[in-house]
């Protein structure tokens, strides 16, 4: 009887060593989930790209298992990219218009869809040139204007919509070359390939050669508003909103301020 006592006492006290293995050993794996490498593809508006440069380290330092992937262009364009399905985790656009295209698809996390941050949209060029207003637009210091195409670049709708509030459309239409994106708007302006061009606030401040000629009046267009969301088909939905969170840090607010930008109120 002593023998057995003895015998089953061993084998409880085998059965506790190894249950407290497999817990430990669950734990372990439980905490290696949380360290899993994850590398998110973010679709974002061109003229992001100079705070996305900033924001990326300052991410990654507090996120080290996440890193971040660009995929920078015209919001139109990256929009189409997202809808046939191209990788993306979350998008930021330059304008509501691409995102509401992408909600009404039902292509986003609803409760991510939020407005980041605004912009300002200015009139640039040299130092080289005599302009000096909007209303030189319509004279002969002005040969060509550099805008984004209105169709898929935000920049280039609310440049139309100012030609338009200001009834000059039609008076300079042939003097208008469209740019696939408002980074190329920025390089066309100043390098003097087009005498003036419609850009960003953020764009022209982020560019020693570009002059400001005139900050547009937020009367004469559209609220120029950047919204982010997550996109439904990400692998990696939790990594995308950590990363959306960062966006509306005031660490992260002040780099956008740095560069520009506006918090939204």
């Amino acid at each position: 009887m002593k023998k057995f006592t003895k015998i089953l006492s061993l084998l409880l006290t085998s059965s506790l060593v190894l249950s407290s293995v497999g817990c430990s050993s669950t734990s372990r794996d439980s905490n290696n989930d949380n360290k899993t490498p994850v590398e998110l593809t973010i679709s974002a508006a061109a003229s992001l790209k100079e705070a996305m440069s900033e924001l990326e380290p300052l991410f990654t330092e507090k996120n080290p298992n996440i890193s971040l992937t660009f995929n920078f262009g015209a919001s139109g364009s990256l929009q189409q990219q997202i809808e046939q399905g191209a990788p993306c985790d979350l998008f930021i656009s330059a304008g509501k218009k691409q995102m509401t295209a992408l909600t009404d698809k039902d292509l986003l996390v609803s409760d991510t869809n939020k407005d980041l941050v605004k912009n300002r949209l200015v009139l640039i060029s040299t130092d080289n040139t005599e302009v000096t207003t909007l209303d030189d637009l319509t004279t002969d210091k002005v040969k060509t204007i550099a805008v984004g195409e209105p169709s898929s670049v935000p920049a280039g709708k609310y440049a139309d919509e100012v030609l338009e509030n200001l009834k000059i459309k039609s008076e300079i239409e042939s003097k208008l070359v469209f740019a696939k994106d408002v980074k190329e708007v920025l390089a066309w302006s100043t390098s003097e390939n087009a005498d003036v061009g419609f850009v960003y606030l953020s764009d022209a401040l982020s560019n020693d050669t570009a002059k400001i000629i005139e900050t547009i009046r937020e009367d004469l267009h559209s609220p120029i508003t950047y919204p982010v969301a997550v996109i439904k088909n990400s692998k990696n939905v939790d990594a995308a909103k950590t990363f959306e969170d960062f966006l509306f840090s005031d660490q992260a607010q002040q780099v956008f301020e740095k560069y520009g930008y506006n918090k939204v109120q």
